[in-house]
């Protein structure tokens, strides 16, 4: 679907790529991808599974030097608090080209806080929309419930999210 809301060839930014699968299949039909991730050790493997350089680096410290057609933020900014999200949406904003898709994915409910270690911040539709009223730059394009496909955790449920950018007023 994500491909769909982009030209051919498209510059798509894969933020927090992990292990490098989607940024794979992004580059495998054509597209030119920028993969990012803050774990030095998964960048190492997703630089040799897509076969170029990956940029590691958080999402605050990334600095984007060109602008994007998409950008793919898949269970990863799920990491961060609201207020970090928004940071993040705002930042690459800037980055994002006019009619740009940017596609984000969250654990679905309402709880934030640790679990095994790891910081979550699940959403629901509700609480992204509250989320994106203070970034008037994007139209949401959908929201979709999906049900998680990893084995064992089919009753897990997640929030899709694609959005537009915009088109500024001339």
């Amino acid at each position: 679907e994500f491909l769909g809301y982009l030209p051919k060839k498209a510059n798509i930014l894969d933020l927090g790529c992990g292990a490098g699968r989607d940024s794979k299949f992004f580059i495998s039909k054509g597209n030119l991808v920028t993969a990012v991730d803050g774990s030095e050790e998964l960048c190492k493997i997703a630089g040799e599974y897509i076969g170029q350089p990956v940029i590691c680096a958080t999402f605050q410290d990334y600095q984007p030097d060109h602008s994007f057609d998409g950008i793919w933020a898949c269970a990863s900014l799920l990491h961060l608090s609201q207020d970090e999200v928004y940071a993040i949406l705002d930042k690459l904003s800037q980055k994002l080209k006019q009619d740009g898709c940017f596609y984000l994915s969250f654990k679905y409910g309402d709880f934030s806080g640790l679990s095994n270690g790891r910081y979550f911040q699940n959403m629901t539709e509700a609480s992204f929309k509250k989320l994106l009223e203070k970034l008037p730059c994007f139209d949401i394009l959908s929201l979709k419930i999906s049900s998680d496909v990893r084995k064992g955790r089919e009753g897990e449920k997640w929030l899709n999210v694609f959005l537009r950018k915009k088109r500024l007023n001339p």
